[in-house]
């Protein structure tokens, strides 16, 4: 009963963590040309550094396509950025639903394999005013897919606005995938509105290829590298290389110009922990089946004296393990059912136990290995017995057995050590990152997005266009009652921040290589997150201040070596004043440093910020609410409280630390389960000892203290050995941490406190209870 509890509990960690690892290494593999489907990336060279940037200028996917033979569909995609809002309005009469979109060129559907349930994959973006629906979408806004093609649909949006006809249905975008949208239309609408978006100089759009059959990827990018140094000759600083589509989903993180990892990290991890429990739970079977090696003597015996030879009972015990995993299977197949709506919840995952070919395949390998690993040193233990020693009783444990059967508990409760080490690690760092004073004040903010018309001086404003409908919310919004402060930007200061170079403060081109983070923010920003002023003043338009006026981080004044940096100017934009220095703040996430950053004006960022007075958060959000719909009725209020939103940059280590918990504690409880097995099988095996001992005047408790001592021992050891491995492994994932917790002594200390205190627990009743015999019956025994 403990060998099947044991696997099956490990096999079913085993599978649920199976099918997290599949989901992932599937993410974005379903497309037809997966090995082809290659994603143009840019690197940027910043004063010795290199920084990767997935945008592209829009026309290099034209242009590779025809230069290049290696290309054989190249596309364009644009997804509204976050400077426009990538949702809007789409109407079919009085029928109004909210929805993504993205721009793309023609060549879309023959780059992807999106699925086309209505229309001609070459021709559904070829026309300027076409719209290519999701399978859901139409579903929604036609409430069918019937002869919906050439309809008329009105796009509601801030910048795209306008009259589209439906010239296309897609079949719904699978889970898997990482692009997720619901609608297309033409990369031409993007160019007509957008003076700045056809240009070589600026990145509008993700590059997607498929390159041809055969074609060696290593020379391709040495060929497209300077690329665009022949277009634009500004670009000299910038080189492309291309990446597999389905590879940046687990190798999105990039060093010196290449990717170096990302998610992958958590699917080794995950991996990993799959393969300990499992070795932990197979440990206990192989722990258990050597101990009760003294009740099969007699059957070995008197097999092996009719004939049976050594490998006819190899494959017997071989046999009897591989029955005793496919049981554990069938209890672990049990307890996936029951416990994966959990895990999906935990996970972030929608996961289906389907039993597809992969799943099967996997199953039927985690079965075999189990089996095998389980059961093929105790076949050879057992079949290795002598015929006549066995008969006549005289089987002995030899001091070799006991020792491997001593270190294989070892090993078991060093890796539960480990495992409880890095979960208390992860948590801390996890509450760190979520106490730690940022140098701003999220509490009380929430942010939405402005989904009207707005214009700037790039785009509109010199047309003669106006914004005095935003202007007028963005001051009646201020005067709203429970509204502290309320400010706007472009991007979002925890995860979209640009960076701008080209810029000199000491006249020397040297300046110019150097990339500050500039984030381009509103009037009232520095005030709203609470940010310290240190020298100068904010951005105020009572001063007429516009985007030739700048603030500075302390880490800028000191990268630019200035003294008395308020009123002194630099070469940005054409000239850019100093009028305020503000603290250090730690924007984004703690994976990173603190860099040099310049704070730019532009009062029409979509981005709004509002700070709301303490305790009257619900009455302040209905005004809001009501106040939103005065000014932009056809859209709802939606918005998120900053502090949640920060809580997402450390999604995946949440979501990592949470599962610890539980594998940590499942690991345990595993070894726990041979602990008492073995516990169990000991106290039975040394009845006589037991009596003889007191007999000879030892008490039950030092019998009991005795016993339980020769457990504590191994646990011992295998804090001596885990504790350095689990340093080595919690520091080397917390230099990930541009801040972070020190490694103090009490994590190792109450890891391996904890696991010594369940130890002593698990084997310290069947201790006491053989401490507890009656000595006559152990001897009568005899």
């Amino acid at each position: 009963m403990i060998n099947i509890i044991g696997l099956s509990t490990g096999l079913a960690c085993v599978l649920l963590i199976g099918l997290w690892v599949f989901d992932e290494l599937r993410v974005d593999k379903f497309h037809k040309k997966d090995a082809q489907l290659y994603q143009v990336m840019q690197n940027f060279q910043f004063d010795g550094d290199i920084e990767t940037e997935c945008r592209t200028p829009v026309p290099l996917g034209e242009a590779l396509l025809e230069e290049m033979p290696e290309v054989e569909h190249a596309v364009a995609i644009n997804d509204f950025f976050s400077w426009r809002s990538r949702e809007g309005i789409l109407s079919n009469g009085d029928n109004h639903i909210k929805a993504v979109g993205w721009h793309s060129a023609p060549d879309f559907f023959n780059v992807f394999s999106h699925k086309l349930l209505q229309g001609d994959k070459d021709q559904v973006l070829a026309g300027k005013n076409g719209i290519v629906l999701s399978e859901s979408l139409a579903k929604r806004i036609f409430g069918t897919l019937d002869n919906i093609v050439g309809k008329t649909l009105e796009w509601k949006h801030p910048s795209f606005e306008g009259a589209y006809q439906v010239t296309g249905v897609f079949e719904n975008l699978p889970a898997n995938a990482t692009a997720q949208f619901d609608f297309l239309i033409s990369m031409e609408i993007l160019l007509e509105k957008d003076r700045w978006a056809k240009g070589w100089g600026s990145s509008y759009a993700e590059t997607f290829l498929t390159l041809k059959k055969g074609t060696d990827v290593e020379q391709f990018n040495k060929k497209i590298e300077g690329f665009l140094s022949t277009k634009d000759n500004s670009d000299d600083n910038a080189t492309l290389f291309v990446q597999q589509y389905s590879k940046k989903y687990l190798y999105g993180q990039y060093e010196n110009g290449a990717p170096v990892g990302g998610r992958i990290a958590y699917v080794r991890l995950f991996s990993i922990i799959a393969l300990f429990i499992l070795l932990i739970a197979c440990i206990n079977f192989i722990n258990l089946s050597t101990a009760l090696a003294s009740r099969k003597m007699k059957e070995i015996g008197i097999k092996k004296t009719v004939g049976a030879n050594k490998g006819t009972l190899i494959v017997q015990f071989l046999g009897e393990s591989m029955l005793m995993a496919v049981l554990s299977l069938v209890v672990a197949i049990l307890f996936v059912v029951l416990f994966l709506p959990q895990f999906n919840e935990i996970a972030g995952k929608q996961l289906h136990l389907n039993m597809d070919l992969y799943q099967g395949l996997f199953i039927v390998g985690i079965v075999l290995l189990t089996g095998l690993v389980s059961g093929i040193y105790p076949a050879f233990y057992l079949s290795g017995f002598k015929t006549v020693t066995v008969l006549k009783g005289k089987f002995k444990t030899s001091l070799e057995e006991v020792w491997a059967r001593k270190g294989l508990v070892i090993f078991q409760f060093a890796l539960s050590i480990i495992f409880i080490i890095g979960l208390l690690v992860i948590d801390d760092q996890i509450k760190y990152t979520q106490t730690k004073n940022m140098g701003y004040d999220r509490d009380h903010i929430i942010s939405f997005q402005w989904k009207g018309a707005l214009y700037d001086q790039w785009n509109g404003l010199l047309e003669g266009k106006s914004n005095e409908r935003f202007y007028a919310f963005m001051s009646e919004l201020r005067e709203v009652t429970g509204v502290v402060q309320a400010t706007n930007m472009t991007g979002n200061i925890l995860n979209e921040i640009y960076g701008q170079s080209g810029i000199s403060w000491r006249g020397e081109d040297s300046d110019r290589d150097f990339l500050f983070q500039s984030p381009v923010v509103g009037y009232d920003f520095i005030e709203t997150l609470g940010i310290a002023l240190k020298e100068g003043r904010t951005f105020s338009g009572d001063y007429g201040d516009d985007y030739s006026k700048i603030i500075l981080n302390e880490a800028a004044v000191k990268k630019m070596g200035l003294q008395d940096p308020v009123g002194q100017t630099i070469d940005m934009n054409g000239g850019s004043q100093i009028i305020g220095v503000v603290g250090d703040f730690h924007y984004g996430s703690l994976h990173n440093q603190v860099e040099p950053l310049i704070f730019r004006l532009d009062p029409h960022g979509r981005n709004i910020m509002v700070k709301i007075k303490a305790g009257m958060e619900k009455a302040t959000l209905e005004r809001l609410e009501k106040f939103h719909q005065g000014f932009l009725p056809e859209y709802p209020f939606e918005f998120t409280f900053m502090d949640d939103d920060y809580q997402t940059l450390y999604e995946s280590e949440s979501r990592v630390a949470v599962l610890s918990k539980y594998f940590a504690g499942l690991a345990i409880l595993i070894s726990c389960l041979g602990l008492f097995g073995l516990a169990t099988f000991n106290a039975e095996r040394r009845r006589k000892e037991i009596g003889i001992r007191k007999v000879l005047g030892q008490t039950a408790a030092q019998i009991a203290v005795m016993m339980s001592g020769e457990f504590a021992k191994l646990v011992l050891v295998s804090i001596v050995i885990a504790l350095p491995i689990a340093y080595l492994l919690t520091s080397n994932w917390l230099t990930g941490f541009a801040h972070h917790i020190p490694l103090h002594f009490w994590y190792f200390l109450a890891a391996g406190g904890v696991v010594l205190g369940i130890a002593m627990l698990t084997v310290g009743g069947q201790s006491i209870r053989a401490a507890n015999y009656n000595p006559i019956e152990g001897l009568r025994e005899e």
